[in-house]
């Protein structure tokens, strides 16, 4: 099963989310399950909790199909132990949110080094964050994403997520998360089909495609390995058409969310129904 949708927006209540991914024609979709520009944010409500749950359940959304994200404010590899223990709290406080609302996975930016610590160090203090959320929840998967690699961002080299998935305790709770425009201004290319095999050959050699918990699928405004994030809509890049219709026509991408997040929000039916489209040729 392909689950294709978009990173809709949750306004008004967590259950609203299900909602909008349904009016897309979505058959999955992501979501954040609070602000995620403010540190602090009040409880999720039962009432939506259990409206989020039957809205799920009514419109064919299973965990599996649905990729909540965390706050951009968060670097659980911040050099500055008081600004680490703020986002290690607000980390443990989304996957909380996540146990709420039945969900088994969190998407998240695993951090920066600021340029005050090294790479290594940097890394080390991701996964033991990850450990310390692990430790104090149940069922959800910390699910790393690739980053583009600008300024001090990490993640952008698959090594860096392997590193990361090494030093995590629990494998079964640890995951991945490849954005397609991260990943082309990171330097693996994914124009062609080739290009894509073999861009997808060294991610399972590095990581392993039993991490992969999740697809960000996104074109990309700036060029191969320019390590910035400009995303743009599917086709309408320098990644081009041919990367989408291998990702949707891939069994190796089937059982999990892939996730649009796309500028032009007035094109995401469109997409995914091509998305869709493609899924069937495979």
């Amino acid at each position: 099963m392909k689950y294709i949708g978009a990173h809709v927006s949750a306004s008004g209540g967590v259950e609203n989310a299900p909602l909008n991914a349904h009016a897309i024609g979505a058959t999955g979709f992501a979501l954040f399950t609070k602000n995620q520009r403010q540190w602090q944010a009040a409880p999720l409500s039962e009432a939506s909790i259990r409206q989020f749950r039957e809205n799920c359940l009514s419109l064919g959304y299973p965990p599996a199909s649905i990729l909540p994200h965390d706050s951009y404010l968060i670097n659980l590899g911040n050099p500055d132990p008081e600004a680490l223990a703020k986002s290690r709290a607000s980390f443990l406080d989304e996957m909380q949110r996540c146990e709420q609302l039945g969900l088994d996975r969190l998407n998240f930016h695993p951090g920066a080094h600021l340029n005050k610590i090294s790479v290594e160090q940097c890394l080390d203090l991701i996964a033991e964050s990850i450990n310390l959320a692990l430790d104090r929840t149940e069922g959800v998967t910390a699910v790393i994403e690739n980053t583009a690699g600008q300024g001090s961002n990490l993640g952008f080299d698959f090594a860096h997520l392997a590193y990361i998935i090494e030093r995590v305790s629990d494998k079964s709770r640890v995951g991945v998360c490849i954005d397609t425009c991260h990943a082309f201004s990171a330097g693996y290319d994914l124009r062609t089909r080739e290009a894509c095999e073999a861009t997808f050959a060294e991610f399972d050699r590095i990581v392993g495609f039993r991490y992969l918990r999740g697809m960000h699928l996104n074109d990309t405004m700036k060029s191969f390995g320019s390590h910035v994030d400009r995303h743009q809509s599917l086709g309408a890049g320098e990644i081009g058409e041919t990367c989408f219709r291998f990702i949707a026509s891939d069994p190796r991408f089937d059982d999990m969310p892939l996730i649009l997040e796309t500028p032009d929000e007035s094109r995401w039916p469109e997409e995914i129904a091509r998305l869709q489209a493609y899924s069937l040729q495979g």
